[in-house]
This record gives C-alpha cells, sequence and structure tokens, in this order.
C-alpha cells in the first residue's frame, strides 16, 4: 500500500534497499518518478500475491492497509511467506469498534452488518457499496496469529514526542489522558491498534 510514496521516501532515509508495492498504477508511477535513488524501486503488484520470493524481506510496512484487501488473511500470510525469519512487520491496523467510521465519517459504518453498511452508504450518498472490512481486536489477532505481536499501541500515545505521534495526539492534553484511561478500561474500544509484528526466527 505504498500509494504515491510519501513513507517510503521516509524509510529511503534509513534502510539500505526500500521496495514498495501497490495495485494503483498512476499513483506508483508518481512515487517512481518522485525519486531518483537506485536503492527505491516500486512496483504495481498484488499484496496478497507479490511475486517476490520467500524470505525476501527484512521487514515489511502494513500501514492502514489490511481493510482494504479482498482477502485480509491472504494479505498476512504473503507478508509471513516474504518475510525472512526474525523479520518484522509494522502493522497499524484501524479497529472494526468505533463509533465513527474512518473512511467515510459515517456513524456505526464498520460496526454494523456488511449488507446492511451497503444500503447505509449507498442512502448516505457516500458510495456505491461499503468496500472496507474491518475487524474487532480478536478478529485482528486472530489475522496476525501467526507473529509474534509487540504492542506498541499504548506506548505511542503516552510519549508521542518520542514515536513523532503529536501530530495526532499532544502531550499532556485531555485527548491523551482521556485515551490512556480507555486503553486501560477498555483496551478492545481502541480505535488504531500499532503493533510490531515479528516472524518467528
Amino acid at each position: 500500500g505504498c500509494s504515491t510514496g510519501f513513507l517510503s521516501r521516509l524509510y529511503g532515509e534509513q534502510f539500505g534497499q526500500v521496495t514498495g508495492i501497490d495495485i494503483d498504477a498512476p499513483a506508483v508511477e508518481f512515487a517512481q518518478k518522485s525519486v531518483t535513488d537506485d536503492h527505491m524501486k516500486f512496483h504495481v503488484r498484488d499484496s496478497m500475491q507479490s511475486g517476490f520470493p520467500d524470505n525476501s524481506f527484512d521487514a515489511v510496512t502494513c500501514t492502514q492497509v489490511y481493510e482494504h484487501v479482498p482477502d485480509s488473511r491472504r494479505l498476512m500470510e504473503e507478508i509471513h511467506r516474504v518475510l525472512k525469519p526474525g523479520g518484522f512487520c509494522y502493522f497499524a491496523a484501524g479497529n472494526r469498534v468505533k463509533f465513527i467510521e474512518a473512511h467515510y465519517r459515517l456513524p456505526l459504518l464498520s460496526v454494523i452488518p456488511k449488507w446492511l453498511a451497503h444500503y447505509y452508504i449507498r442512502a448516505a450518498g457516500k458510495a456505491d457499496h461499503y468496500y472496507e472490512t474491518h475487524l474487532s481486536l480478536w478478529g485482528l489477532r486472530a489475522l496476525v496469529q501467526r507473529f509474534e505481536i509487540i504492542d506498541y499501541t499504548r506506548s505511542v500515545i503516552a510519549d508521542p514526542e518520542k514515536f513523532n505521534a503529536t501530530d495526532l495526539i499532544k502531550p499532556n492534553s485531555i485527548k491523551q489522558k482521556i485515551s490512556l484511561a480507555g486503553l486501560s478500561a477498555a483496551y478492545w474500544t481502541c480505535p488504531t491498534y500499532i503493533w510490531i509484528l515479528r516472524k518467528p526466527a
């Protein structure tokens, strides 16, 4: 899900080789034209069947992508396949359980049954059907069960400066205090989870 390559270019400042893939051909073309370094490459490929060899990457990023693919289990199987043993996946994932759905800004859209969500999104004039498929905390844990989960969600909220997340949550703000209290009381309601997934060595 590299899209136009914004995050990939940041990764390029830290990693020796960076490969971005997306099914959006115009976005990938823009990404490739925006870099001049040979250590960065972009390809139009399917994240569920990328075509890369087994055990070919030290790290993979999957940022708000799982809900957009037709089969999120195939996506995670592919990530597991291309990661080297002991490799890591940065996995930022939206929660199904949220009052306002992030993509269309409609209340409870991701919570209600999918067939009803199709009617709802059409009635709201937002789209022809609700394509995204979000999972709850339990569904996400099942999705990534082949990996070791290293959970950074609470750490990022507790210290947004350390994790360059002050655009999302201000240190010592009411929002930060409420978020931390909410995580302690009902972690399953967190809108987004930030996990590092480690493929067993």
